[in-house]
């Protein structure tokens, strides 16, 4: 695989696009949220004129996509203060400070409340690194059961998976090693658009690339996904840039 990128100007405007050369047969172009980051996958013997003259032919449908994510709602950097907002399954709780010298721990209280038991005057990086590691805790409890459900339906079998934060995708797949990738901040997003993910790249046990056959296989055991995608996608993001 080949990556490099270039930089088209249009409306006074610089576009940089991301190319990334694979085996396979025709070109695919995707625009990324939260930041409408542009990427096309190219056949290998494609050269640098084709895919420039192809993004030209598809400047209005990048900049429609684009505009779609302008007004998508960013979550600040996170203070881990008194009162703060956090998502968590989808829904928003207020963050309770407790300070106790017992175990620092995490507790969700009456569907309002993320409790944060922490030590007095632990630093914001601890407070970060504590919650983080309680989403963590919560969504690899609920991925099990949704892949075992699905791989029945797909008649595929996920060797091993795996939650990490991730910087570019809402997740990926191992083929090969039949490995699945989960990104952290799934376990801020309501559970059907962890499935949606989940079987997005379970999906890909069945085809390798993002082409006819894998749409057939999405539209025949998940109808709804592209209404998931386009819940998932809207649905407020961190500062951190990343998107499927």
């Amino acid at each position: 695989m080949e990556k490099s990128n270039f930089q088209l100007s249009f409306d006074n405007c610089k576009l940089i696009i991301d190319v990334v050369r694979k085996d396979i047969k025709n070109i695919h172009l995707a625009v990324y949220p939260p930041t409408g980051r542009v990427r096309i996958a190219a056949p290998l013997k494609v050269n640098d004129d084709a895919i420039r003259l192809f993004a030209i032919s598809k400047l209005g449908w990048i900049k429609r996509n684009q505009r779609k994510f302008e007004g998508q709602e960013r979550i600040a950097p996170r203070e881990y203060k008194q009162r703060e907002s956090h998502y968590f399954q989808g829904r928003r709780y207020l963050l309770n400070i407790i300070e106790t010298d017992k175990t620092q721990k995490v507790i969700l209280k009456n569907k309002k409340f993320i409790e944060l038991h922490i030590k007095p005057d632990t630093p914001t990086a601890k407070r970060h690194e504590i919650l983080t590691e309680w989403y963590r805790a919560q969504l690899k409890k609920q991925i099990p059961a949704i892949i075992e459900k699905w791989e029945k339906v797909l008649k595929v079998k996920v060797a091993d998976w795996q939650v990490k934060q991730m910087k570019t995708k809402w997740g990926s797949c191992n083929i090969e090693k039949k490995r699945i990738w989960l990104n952290l901040e799934l376990a801020k997003k309501p559970e059907h658009c962890l499935e949606y993910i989940i079987v997005h790249e379970m999906v890909h046990l069945l085809e390798r690339h993002h082409n006819e056959r894998f749409l057939y296989h999405m539209d025949t055991y998940l109808p709804n996904w592209r209404q998931l995608k386009t819940e998932l996608n809207k649905l407020p993001v961190s500062h951190a840039d990343w998107g499927y």
